[in-house]
């Protein structure tokens, strides 16, 4: 495979694309925490990988540690074009904001509320740590593969994984609790039990678990 593409071998390069744009696609996602950002990465990661693949090294193993370092990159640029973004509106004026109430939306709405709260914990973590955690926990690349698509040593994935973990796990905790205390305020306000739903619990501690994708 790595040979094919190399050599601009569109069949080659096609069948990279069916086979690995899920999994970097949901990269992209879990890194930026926006489903129309993450198919923009996705996009622009293959443009880029088919620009520059003679830089490729022949032999070598799986082509997802190469696609999702690419990736990483275009994420962080993401991230950098949205504070600019984000800055230059708040200093606009803000128009009243109309709330929509169809039906047919509320499964996104509550999809989007779910990912807001994963991200809520990720987002307290260094971008280097989340990086590590998304490669190695949810991409499912060893140290060796996460550490060629970072360009970084191997100590330096699993220094980053290990604490990326210890934060991530004392911040889940942080977010329990808080939501336990919510949940009180609530069966105190009005007058019944409070309720434990633990979302926060369920989706944040995903994080903590390893997850194997396809590899190429």
């Amino acid at each position: 495979m790595r040979r094919r593409v190399r050599a601009g071998e569109r069949d080659a390069f096609t069948e990279l694309y069916e086979r690995c744009a899920r999994t970097v696609y949901n990269h992209a996602l879990r890194l930026t925490g926006d489903w129309s950002t993450a198919e923009e990465i996705m996009s622009e990661t293959f443009l880029t990988a088919w620009k520059v693949r003679e830089r490729l090294e022949v032999d070598g193993g799986s082509l997802v540690p190469w696609l999702l370092g690419i990736a990483t990159n275009k994420a962080e640029n993401a991230r950098r074009g949205l504070r600019r973004r984000l800055a230059f509106l708040a200093r606009q004026r803000q128009p009243a904001v109309v709330a929509d109430f169809a039906p047919e939306v509320a499964g996104r709405i509550d999809d989007a509320r779910r990912l807001q709260a994963v991200q809520g914990a990720l987002v307290r973590l260094r971008r280097q740590e989340r990086e590590v955690l998304s490669l190695c926990v949810w991409a499912g690349l060893d140290y060796q593969q996460t550490a060629n698509a970072l360009g970084v040593p191997v100590g330096t994935v699993r220094s980053r994984l290990s604490r990326a973990r210890a934060k991530l796990a004392r911040l889940v905790d942080e977010q329990n609790e808080q939501h336990k205390k919510n949940e009180l305020n609530k069966g105190n306000e009005n007058q019944e039990p409070p309720r434990s739903r633990g979302e926060m619990t369920g989706e944040a501690a995903l994080a903590a678990l390893p997850v194997r994708e396809e590899t190429v």
